[in-house]
């Protein structure tokens, strides 16, 4: 059985990190089956959304392989950095190919660990199993993020909240998780991955033009200047008006007759 697992159904991608007898490390060869299951997920016409989760119950993923990975970066020498600048960890989601245009949706089951939580990180919206820690165990042996998890804990758990999950080196739960934004939702474990599918049909429900546009929007207007912040939001925001899916959509929803109609209802999990 491959190392990871691609699979279509309709338009959307599940990518399932298979290694489960050693909680869904990455080694070598994973790290370059995730590099093609990335590429193809973004060049397919046919997919629009990918899920991205990890096999059994007990691990999403436990970072990097320490058997395959430390060796080689102990013995690389003060170019190490520089050497990996255009292709992060876990096929390059982290740093490369990260400007995926495309939603990525994380289903986290069990540990999520070291790298496992910048790859969490690296996707767009995460979803937790009522069972999930998230380990940042990496400090204890003398090592950081390197690959986006500090830039992105900064950016979607702000500064304080970074510095006490980085720096302390302590698990937290799915809860605790939640509760500082590393998370969307935490579900029941046997919801999660109808939590993630449920969460990926709202999103298909929307002209993807406009989808893979405010996805690019976010990512572009992270860190930067107020003024420029606005800038970028503008000039993206009006180029989606050329869609001719507007017309039918207006249309719809003028006539009355659009399927999704906003409506009170009991928000989802």
């Amino acid at each position: 059985m491959s190392k990871i697992i691609y699979e279509k159904r309709g338009e959307i991608a599940y990518i399932t990190l298979n290694r489960p007898e050693v909680h869904n490390a990455i080694d070598t060869e994973t790290d370059d089956l995730l590099f093609e299951a990335w590429s193809e997920f973004a060049r397919d016409p046919e997919v629009r959304v990918a899920i991205l989760t990890g096999s059994g119950e007990k691990s999403f993923c436990a970072g990097a392989d320490l058997k395959s990975h430390v060796d080689p970066w102990l013995e690389a020498g003060p170019e190490l950095g520089r050497s990996l600048l255009d292709r992060g960890f876990a096929g390059g989601i982290t740093r490369g190919l990260h400007h995926t245009r495309k939603p990525i949706i994380a289903a986290l089951n069990g540990w999520v660990i070291g790298g496992g939580i910048e790859l969490a990180l690296a996707c767009d919206i995460r979803i937790a199993s009522d069972n999930a820690n998230f380990g940042f165990f990496h400090m204890r042996r003398g090592m950081h993020f390197a690959d986006g998890g500090i830039v992105r804990l900064v950016n979607t758990c702000g500064v304080g909240i970074a510095m006490e999950l980085e720096l302390m080196g302590e698990p937290i739960d799915a809860e605790r998780a939640r509760e500082v934004h590393l998370v969307n939702r935490v579900v029941p474990q046997n919801e999660l991955m109808s939590t993630a599918e449920h969460i990926a049909s709202k999103i298909l429900r929307n002209p993807q033009v406009a989808v893979e546009s405010a996805k690019e929007t976010i990512l572009e207007v992270v860190g930067r200047p107020l003024d420029d912040q606005l800038r970028l939001e503008c000039l993206y925001g009006y180029s989606t008006m050329g869609n001719p899916e507007i017309h039918d959509k207006k249309k719809q929803f003028l006539d009355r007759t659009d399927e999704d109609r906003a409506t009170a209802q009991t928000p989802a999990h």
